[in-house]
């Protein structure tokens, strides 16, 4: 009876390295659902809400001051190491440089650029709203604070929102929405907010943040994930163009390189028999023929044994010469068949 063999996770694992044949027919591309629209504008709601909560000095501020006056990295010292390596997990380029690692990847194995530009859309909407944002409202961070129970607004900063926070969500909540199914899209999604949530409480813990900030870090890097497929047909147009451009780079690229020089056919050679019974009969030579003739092949002569063979050297054979023999067919042949009878 034969068994299949079970495959162990490492086998699994160099299986999914491989290179698909052809893009995957499965890969849905987000739509603008009324789902996505209806939590886009709730989220939008609730980014007015904080900055004109911020703007207004309100309770939000108060509480702002509240945490940074309790000084968290004080309270808790023995996780500030931890803290500040996990809050690199919110700076912009190594987290894009990982990302990216993992979506070339994709695109090379499922034939597509989408992944790419993608991720190349997400953090350029990133830096152009985030970044109008923090100069154009311009606040300060707890640490340069200017007068106790102000919104610090307007005084040359950009900390409001959190460029940490917002650029947690964007970049691995991408991965999220380039998932392949819902399961993945699941899961990826509870991690990637899991991982924002715990970067911008490292900004508060460490100080660098007032807690609205991070709030609306929140908030900016979920607008820019469900508003991402609108930007759709752009990605792919944009990869309709970059293919094309490839494929006209290769086709130039093949018609400039010298194509290889063909060999003339050689004539086919005929090798004529030797001819018998003529001293001065020159060697065989190989004659070519005009038109295709189907090559002779001579069969070997009757083997002999290596005691049998005569050895040869260039001055003669080294036998010695027999005086009592003559050749045949000579005078001597004849009286000597005479004699014998």
């Amino acid at each position: 009876m034969r068994t299949e063999r079970n495959l162990t996770r490492l086998d699994r694992v160099f299986a999914r390295l491989d290179r698909e044949p052809e893009r995957p027919a499965h890969l849905d591309v987000p739509k603008m659902s009324r789902h996505r629209i209806a939590l886009f504008a709730s989220t939008l709601a609730f980014y007015v809400a904080i900055v004109w909560a911020v703007l207004i000095t309100s309770w939000l501020v108060r509480l702002d001051w509240q945490v940074m006056f309790f000084r968290p990295y004080q309270q808790w010292p023995e996780i500030h190491a931890f803290v500040d390596y996990y809050v690199v997990l919110g700076q912009r380029g190594p987290t894009a440089v990982m990302v990216a690692a993992w979506l070339g990847w994709r695109s090379w194995r499922q034939h597509t650029l989408r992944p790419l530009l993608a991720l190349g859309v997400s953090l350029l909407l990133l830096n152009v709203t985030v970044g109008a944002a923090k100069y154009g409202m311009g606040r300060l961070g707890p640490h340069y604070a200017t007068e106790i129970g102000s919104n610090e607004m307007w005084l040359g900063g950009d900390i409001f929102p959190s460029g940490h926070t917002a650029n947690a969500v964007v970049t691995w909540g991408i991965l999220a929405y380039m998932a392949s199914t819902p399961r993945a899209r699941r899961w990826l999604s509870a991690l990637s907010a899991v991982t924002a949530l715990g970067v911008g409480m490292s900004t508060v813990y460490l100080g660098t943040h007032w807690l609205s900030d991070v709030l609306l870090g929140w908030a900016a890097g979920l607008l820019i994930l469900l508003a991402l497929p609108w930007f759709e047909p752009l990605i792919s147009r944009s990869e309709t163009v970059l293919l094309g451009l490839r494929d006209r780079v290769r086709d130039r690229r093949g018609r400039t390189e010298p194509a290889p020089a063909k060999q003339p056919a050689a004539a086919p050679v005929v090798l004529l028999p030797p001819v018998t019974g003529r001293k001065d009969a020159p060697a065989c030579e190989p004659v070519p023929s005009s038109r295709p003739r189907t090559p002779a092949y001579l069969a070997p002569g009757p083997h002999t044994a290596r005691g049998e063979r005569t050895p040869v050297t260039p001055a003669g054979s080294r036998r010695p010469p027999h005086s009592d023999r003559v050749l045949r067919g000579t005078a001597g042949s004849g009286s000597n068949s005479t004699a014998r009878s």
